[in-house]
């Protein structure tokens, strides 16, 4: 209620009439949902939906994660599943694994695209797997009951040692257990969590014997974006932890040395599912996607989109749907 209406009304003597107060609460309380409406505005994606689940198989909202490679593969689902006869839709940009789970779990979402090991240490915090195979067979049971998954795509998005073409050819390098030798000259550059995390240069040490002083490891922390790969080119590291779908390695013609150890852990591609939502129709779709998601394409996915034709992420997931042949029914 206004105050300085009243208190003007008191200052005359008079008690402000019922109806005015009246008029004015409700004034107050229309602002303020007013108010409260504008805060949540449209920007939460997962504003619209209030979970709970649809029981008509045949209608499926797909969400994302807030990073363009997740948006860009959620588009490339909704456009295979309607192209199968699903009334889909999106809801991008979620957020972390910490908002999306829990959207997954609670219906306002039906299937999100996310990477295998990280999604098992996600659900079970003493996970060790890293050996693909592994990792998928303990996602399998880490999943419950409420979640389900379809088959992990061979292509992954996963952490990398990467090292110039010249440094390469210099030492014959093919995996990370070649650079090893050659530890002592090797200065490393990548997040600064990467010295501690077990499969960081604890890891690399471990299972490989690459053995970076600390000295010789350069915390970047662009999660091996341009500033990490302006170092490795520019020759101010010799080598660096970038991702393995990255558009940059092939842009500045980057070498990813093998990892047959599997020191970092599988991240293929998979779809996952509220198990209410998941049908065999639902499945052999996105099965038949990931079995076109090498992870060429997925670099070739994200450099349409995050490289020089800054293509949005729906069209280029409709253009590359249509190239697989993925834009009609499945058989």
């Amino acid at each position: 209620m206004n105050s300085s209406i009243i208190s003007a009304a008191r200052r005359r003597g008079h008690r402000p009439a019922l109806a005015v107060v009246r008029i004015l609460a409700a004034a107050v309380a229309l602002a303020a949902a007013m108010a409260l409406s504008a805060c949540g505005g449209n920007s939460d994606p997962l504003s619209s939906g209030g979970g709970g689940c649809d029981s008509d198989a045949t209608k499926l909202t797909v969400g994302s994660a807030n990073f363009p490679e997740s948006e860009t593969v959620a588009d490339v689902y909704a456009e295979a599943l309607r192209a199968n006869g699903f009334t889909v839709d999106t809801k991008l940009n979620i957020g972390s694994r910490e908002a999306y789970v829990p959207a997954l779990r609670q219906c306002s979402i039906g299937v999100v695209p996310d990477y295998t090991g990280n999604l098992l240490q996600y659900l079970d915090k003493s996970a060790t797997a890293t050996a693909a195979d592994e990792v998928n067979a303990a996602l399998t049971k880490a999943l419950g009951s409420d979640l389900a998954a379809g088959t992990p795509a061979p292509g992954e998005d996963s952490d990398a040692v990467v090292v110039t073409h010249a440094t390469a050819d210099k030492w014959n390098l093919h995996s990370i257990a070649d650079l090893a030798p050659h530890s002592a000259e090797v200065s490393f550059g990548a997040p600064a969590e990467f010295s501690e995390r077990p499969g960081g240069l604890p890891g690399l040490k471990k299972t490989y014997g690459l053995d970076i002083a600390a000295d010789k490891f350069v915390p970047i922390a662009d999660g091996g974006g341009p500033a990490t790969v302006r170092a490795l080119t520019g020759g101010q590291v010799t080598a660096a932890d970038i991702f393995t779908t990255s558009p940059s390695i092939k842009q500045n013609d980057l070498v990813v040395l093998a990892d047959p150890k599997h020191n970092f852990p599988a991240q293929n591609v998979v779809p996952v599912f509220n198990a209410k939502k998941k049908s065999d129709k639902a499945v052999a779709v996105l099965n038949a996607v990931s079995a076109k998601l090498t992870t060429a394409e997925l670099i070739s996915l994200n450099d349409a989109v995050s490289g020089a034709t800054k293509t949005e992420p729906a069209a280029a997931a409709k253009a590359w749907v249509a190239a697989q042949g993925l834009n009609k029914p499945v058989g």
